[in-house]
């Protein structure tokens, strides 16, 4: 039998401490993710949501906020936007489109190819812009339709023109700061 995003707002409700998402039909437990890759999605949404929150551009969300998918699924991407023209107004629920654009963080436990194919998903059901951010190794992919990927590391900058033009963050500044001793 498969399960509807009805029934993944059911079982959600009797289970509010875990991360779930439906993906073709069968509802799968989200892995808590690791404190650093929380952090990095964190200060992704924070430079996001400064930018996209002053020009009133859309909405910026984390990872407990659902999107059920043209394809029925309901996933949560670490951070999203969607743009305001598109979502005028926060749903109640989960929100019945893609968003423009999605970020995934890789924790320990996560597979990159697993996060690769999630990121693709959204793509094909139209999203149009996926990021994948790797904070062991200290890199970003950008992920379009349809493109090759672009890989970018340290002293680089990530812009993504085509949704937020004029918005920009060094590489660097994702990645969680280290503290000297007092």
């Amino acid at each position: 039998m498969l399960l509807t995003a009805k029934d993944l707002e059911i079982v959600q409700a009797q289970y509010p401490d875990y991360r779930l998402e439906l993906v073709n039909g069968e509802i799968v437990i989200m892995s808590p993710s690791g404190y650093e890759s929380d952090e990095v999605a964190t200060r992704m949404s924070a430079k996001l949501f400064n930018w996209v929150d002053e020009r009133r551009l859309g909405r910026i969300t984390g990872s407990s906020a659902g999107f059920t998918l043209p394809n029925s699924d309901t996933r949560a991407p670490d951070v999203s936007f969607v743009e305001a023209r598109r979502l005028r107004r926060s749903p109640r629920s989960f929100a019945e489109l893609a968003p423009d654009l999605m970020v995934e963080v890789k924790s320990p436990t996560d597979s990159l190819t697993k996060l690769r194919e999630k990121i693709d998903e959204f793509l094909a059901l139209g999203t149009r812009v996926g990021i994948l951010i790797n904070p062991e190794q200290r890199w970003v992919e950008v992920r379009r339709s349809q493109q090759e990927p672009i890989v970018l590391k340290d002293g680089e900058m990530l812009t993504i023109p085509e949704l937020l033009p004029g918005w920009e963050v060094k590489i660097e500044e994702l990645w969680s700061p280290e503290f000297d001793e007092e």
